[in-house]
């Protein structure tokens, strides 16, 4: 019989890191995973220009949220991580934060009338509650995530998600549109602040000028860093917006969704690590942190490499069976896409490094040459060639961007590679994706079930080819799998 105070005390005995990278990724995948099909929903139930009309709300609610944080986020996040003073960091981030709140709503009310399409849409005076309410989720989350308790974080973000989403279905089946959307995502950061706010252990304590300086000085190049991580997340978006329709935000979008399975690991990994990194960072313990972020590149490229393969050969299908004819249209951005989620990878696993061991103006630096970059490039290439030069834009200097963080990084660490390893997964990789090709000539994409049924025969060639050839990570996943009680199947 299951019984979950034993299966919860099993999972507690696995090693701490491990133990939240798998809290993190399966909260990950679980999100991604309901976030897909809520996509699909509203790509056939509104169509594209009402779907591409929230996403431009989602762009310009990051753009004036990252104002409201100033960087203090990360900030608070990094002092507290470090164990002294806990209590006054966490008051002084809050005392700040509650102010740029304040001045981030006046620069929006300021910009209204620039912001055409955002107001015609009417979804303003959702964006003002978004970062009102944002305000008390940051300061929750960031300070529980700065306590190390990376699964309560992880867990909230699924919990967002999920009351989000379950918003949002509902609100579109009543004819909502979307105003409907944008209200289930004001409620999903309200229900995940409250989740948070549950496990807070952190309380108000006098704070000195000191503990503000701190903050200041880690919050100026956090800040810009967010500043260039925005840049790559939205000023394609927003700039598709400005060049081209809401429709073509959606085929966008959709396409960079659908890639996002490739990062699943890495964005497990970068939240996972970051506290850990921080810690070995201020003991001294680099050789930790270089060991730590070799094995990270490996189990993200775990995922990544084989996505980008199977993505180049069955992405147009995916995209016209899953959303709809229309946007089958950004197959092209999608190939170039995929590629975007491998050097992402590198990069932000790299900038994590940087941060964590307390350079944040060396992860601006190298951000802000990749920023200007990109900034030009998408003015340059997307009213010429559309969202296919939006993506290779992104790619780019996202290549540029994870290059400067490698060389910024290699100054305190030896950035390195497991070379073995990661051949076998590009070796397990092209197997798999012969096999794909072979069956997709054979047997016709011609529906849904087809090109799930391919999905499922890539995947399962590509995880019994990579385990009988690299046996360090075969043994690794049968040593987690014990220890979480799932059985291992005999022979493999």
């Amino acid at each position: 019989m299951f019984r979950p105070s034993r299966y919860l005390a099993r999972v507690m005995r696995i090693d701490p890191v491990q133990r939240q990278s798998l809290i993190s990724l399966t909260s990950t995948i679980g999100l991604t995973a309901v976030g897909f099909l809520s996509t699909m929903y509203f790509a056939h139930a509104v169509g594209p220009s009402i779907l591409g009309a929230y996403f431009l709300f989602v762009a310009y609610f990051s753009v004036f949220n990252l104002i409201g944080d100033g960087g203090f986020g990360g900030a608070a996040v990094k002092r507290i991580s470090e164990g002294e003073d806990q209590n006054a960091y966490f008051t002084a981030f809050v005392l700040l934060r509650v102010i740029l709140m304040a001045v981030s709503v006046g620069f929006l009310l300021i910009a209204r009338p620039y912001l055409v399409k955002l107001t015609a849409s009417g979804v303003l005076p959702w964006l003002v509650l978004a970062l009102v309410v944002s305000t008390f989720t940051n300061i929750a989350s960031n300070s529980v995530y700065g306590r190390g308790m990376v699964g309560v974080n992880q867990i909230s973000s699924l919990i967002d998600n999920l009351v989000r989403i379950g918003i949002q279905v509902a609100a579109v089946v009543l004819g909502y549109g979307v105003a409907g959307l944008a209200g289930g995502f004001v409620a999903g950061i309200l229900v995940s602040g409250l989740f948070n706010f549950r496990f807070l252990d952190l309380s108000p304590a006098p704070f000195r000028r000191s503990h503000v300086s701190s903050l200041f000085a880690f919050s100026v190049w956090t800040f810009l860093s967010s500043s260039g991580y925005l840049v790559f997340s939205y000023a394609d978006t927003i700039l598709i917006g400005h060049f081209m329709t809401e429709a073509d935000i959606a085929i966008y979008r959709v396409a960079l969704q659908l890639t996002s399975i490739a990062a699943f690991v890495t964005l497990a990994l970068h939240t996972t690590l970051y506290p850990k990194v921080s810690y070995w960072g201020k003991q001294g313990d680099l050789s930790l942190v270089e060991s730590a972020l070799a094995r990270a590149f490996t189990y993200s490229l775990l995922l990544a490499v084989p996505v980008v393969a199977g993505g180049w050969i069955l992405g147009e299908r995916l995209l016209y069976f899953f959303y709809g004819a229309s946007f089958a249209a950004g197959a092209g951005a999608l190939a170039i896409l995929l590629l975007v989620q491998v050097a992402s990878v590198f990069m932000y696993l790299q900038t994590m490094c940087l941060n964590a061991l307390d350079r944040p103006k060396d992860s601006f630096r190298v951000t802000a040459v990749a920023v200007t970059a990109n900034i030009v490039l998408n003015i340059l290439l997307i009213p010429e060639y559309g969202i296919v030069g939006a993506s290779a834009a992104t790619l780019v200097t996202m290549v540029l961007n994870a290059a400067l963080a490698r060389r910024a990084l290699s100054r305190s660490i030896r950035v390195r590679i497991e070379p073995r390893a990661v051949g076998h997964i590009v070796l397990a990789a092209l197997i798999m994706a012969a096999v794909v090709m072979a069956f997709s000539f054979a047997i016709p994409l011609s529906n849904v079930f087809v090109v799930l049924g391919t999905v499922g025969l890539g995947g399962l060639v590509y995880i019994l080819v990579l385990l009988r050839i690299d046996r360090g990570i075969h043994d690794e996943l049968k040593e987690l799998t014990r220890k979480l009680g799932i059985p291992w199947p005999e022979g493999l």
